[in-house]
């Protein structure tokens, strides 16, 4: 199989893409404001090979949470967002190594660009990750309100030329 050539980003201690070896990533199921069961989950999932860890950050006490979770945490950490941007915020604050945020249900362009400018300075990575359920309403409409390929590759795109 040839791989396709793309730019390394590294999350804390790991790199992904660029001629870096295929990194295993997961997602804990546990909210973070669970910090004790968090932690011991990072550790069961790292021992398991995950390289990665992915969590879904609800509200503001999980996104404080996660400080003492990346502290303890033996791979690197990434903060899932949906619909408020200032999750990503505080989530950037607490020390997480990188953001998946999903910008069709996170709000207003600006929105997108205040995490921008709080993850520049440090480097921090930004995965868009986009489904049919988060399309922002123009692009459902566009293709006659339901959602399609199409409609998310151009989601993708509008929130690609933002970042």
């Amino acid at each position: 199989m040839t791989r396709r050539t793309s730019r390394p980003v590294t999350l804390g201690t790991v790199t992904v893409g660029g001629t870096a070896p295929v990194s295993v990533q997961t997602m804990s199921t546990v909210n973070p404001a669970d910090t004790d069961r968090a932690i011991a989950d990072v550790q069961r999932l790292s021992r398991l090979g995950a390289e990665i860890i992915r969590f879904a950050v609800p509200d503001k006490a999980a996104a404080l949470a996660l400080k003492d979770i990346v502290a303890s945490s033996p791979v690197p950490l990434v903060a899932d967002i949906h619909f408020d941007y200032r999750l990503a915020l505080l989530s950037v604050e607490s020390g997480v190594q990188a953001l998946r945020i999903n910008p069709g249900n996170i709000g207003a362009d600006e929105h997108v660009v205040k995490v921008v400018e709080k993850v520049r300075p440090s480097g921090i990575p930004i995965r868009i990750g986009i489904n049919s359920g988060s399309l922002p309403e123009d692009i459902l409409q566009e293709y006659g309100g339901h959602p399609t390929a199409d409609g998310m590759v151009e989601g993708a795109l509008r929130h690609i030329h933002i970042l």
